[in-house]
């Protein structure tokens, strides 16, 4: 139900755009047209606004590069001072996390495995003497 209706209002913003963009597209012929058949003096006067248009688009497009270059500016930093030293710190980390692993495994873990070998070939051993019954029976 949720889909058919996500699907649906899909379909309805396309059509939406598609009829504005069309819709957009006609007045912009109608435009053309129309100055073309009107005198010298309202072409002008239009030119004039358009270009006084573009040059504060390029204003705004040129605030917005120096405030992206800024911001890239402040993502080096932040990747440079924070991220850097937050990476190096985690590197020790798990150096340390090895090494302390090792030391369990080396000090602690091999003794108790081989102990614990010992222990069942013992075990085996008095049990094919007869000192001890088996009690892994299979019924």
């Amino acid at each position: 139900m949720e889909k058919e209706k996500n699907s649906q209002s899909k379909k309805t913003a396309i059509i939406i755009i598609a009829v504005t963009t069309a819709l957009f597209l006609i007045g912009i012929t109608f435009g053309v047209i129309y100055l073309a058949k009107s005198d010298a003096q309202i072409t002008s006067q239009v030119r004039d606004i358009f270009i006084i248009i573009l040059v504060f688009e390029s204003f705004l497009i040129g605030a917005a590069l120096i405030i992206l270059i800024i911001q890239l500016a402040l993502l080096s930093n932040l990747l440079q001072n924070e991220i850097g030293p937050i990476l190096s710190s985690t590197k020790d980390t798990i150096r340390t996390v090895k090494g302390t692993s090792q030391f369990i495994s080396e000090r602690a873990v091999r003794p108790i495995v081989s102990i614990g070998g010992m222990l069942a070939g013992g075990r085996k051993l008095f049990e094919i003497i007869g000192f001890l019954k088996n009690n892994n029976t299979k019924e």
